[in-house]
């Protein structure tokens, strides 16, 4: 199959052009590298079946000009990380949404099925002991620019549900939470790889707030398949799915379970909100997920438990901190 990725040179992108390769589609992929980098696609940058498109999704002429022709669009390209959308909430609103729109034209031109990759932060606060795709959506402030991204990814999803209703555009809807593995940057806030490179360095691991909040952390390699599974069963189209970890662990808990595994030396401190991120930042208390319509539909099971999560991100961050002092 001839498939278009957005944000494929991501984290969580690469990951998936690695896996549609070695099933045998030709794919293009086209990143701004805003967040995104060529290295996370070295594996496979001379691979015969891809081709690499630096630009952006805001750019309708281009984006047109790749799903033409295509069967399938992956569209992950996003502002991502909590420090992104807290200190550019302005640039990060119109990647999401004004860049999501031009998504689903290109795919409606094309003919294109789209798998749109959305986010567990829609949710908000809601703290509810299993968050099912028909959860309520509770939010702060919309002048908190720490809810703007759940805003705009909401809408993202809105559209995306629109096009399919009046368009029948064939669209289904995966909401990721808190997915972790190698290529993985702490650069804009995700928690996991800072706090294992800060634990590796011997540095002092920064928690924020009380360390009570909690989350459930899946790995790339269980999630990656289940993306493929959903963008190819017809009968997700029109709806949303999660995808997401069966372990909840608190953060304090989290950064203690690091620093045993790793046997590292560091301290574990605990940073006030106001301190990481600006004055009124908001931040869930608890999110878990109910991943039993994914389950059901295309058999998703998050097999990778925290611990071989946190192994496996030191090993892959190891050759890049082998002789950096401090690291370990």
């Amino acid at each position: 199959m001839r498939v278009l990725v957005t944000g494929g040179a991501g984290f969580i992108g690469s990951h998936l052009v690695e896996h549609l390769l070695d099933r045998g589609d030709e794919v293009t992929v086209l990143d701004d590298l805003s967040t995104g980098t060529l290295d996370n696609l070295e594996a496979v940058r001379e691979h015969p079946a891809l081709d690499i498109v630096v630009g952006s999704i805001l750019d309708r002429t281009m984006l047109a000009r790749l799903a033409e022709g295509r069967e399938r669009v992956y569209h992950l390209a996003a502002a991502v990380g909590v420090r992104l959308i807290v200190e550019h909430p302005l640039a990060s609103m119109r990647t999401n949404i004004h860049g999501t729109e031009n998504v689903l034209d290109a795919c409606r031109d094309a003919g294109a099925s789209l798998l749109l990759v959305s986010t567990s932060e829609i949710y908000g606060k809601n703290t509810a002991d299993r968050l099912s795709e028909e959860s309520d959506r509770v939010l702060g402030s919309p002048l908190l620019s720490r809810w703007t991204y759940a805003a705009a990814k909401g809408i993202d999803e809105a559209f995306a549900h629109a096009y399919w209703q009046e368009f029948a555009l064939p669209v289904s809807i995966v909401r990721l939470f808190n997915t972790v593995g190698p290529r993985q940057t702490g650069r804009y806030g995700m928690v996991v790889p800072t706090l294992v490179e800060q634990a590796l360095r011997e540095r002092p691991l920064t928690v924020f707030g009380d360390g009570e909040q909690t989350r459930c952390f899946s790995y790339v390699g269980d999630v990656v398949p289940a993306l493929r599974a959903l963008a190819e069963e017809p009968r997700a189209y029109g709806s949303a799915y999660n995808l997401g970890g069966a372990q909840e662990i608190s953060i304090g808990a989290l950064a203690a379970r690091i620093v045993e595994l790793l046997d590292s030396p560091s301290p574990i401190v605990h940073v006030p909100y106001e301190e990481a991120y600006a004055a009124g930042y908001e931040d869930m208390r608890r999110r878990v997920p109910d991943n039993r319509r994914a389950e059901a539909l295309v058999g998703f099971e998050p097999r990778t438990d925290v611990d071989e999560i946190i192994r496996i991100v030191a090993k892959s961050m190891a050759p890049r901190l082998a002789g950096v002092a401090g690291s370990r």
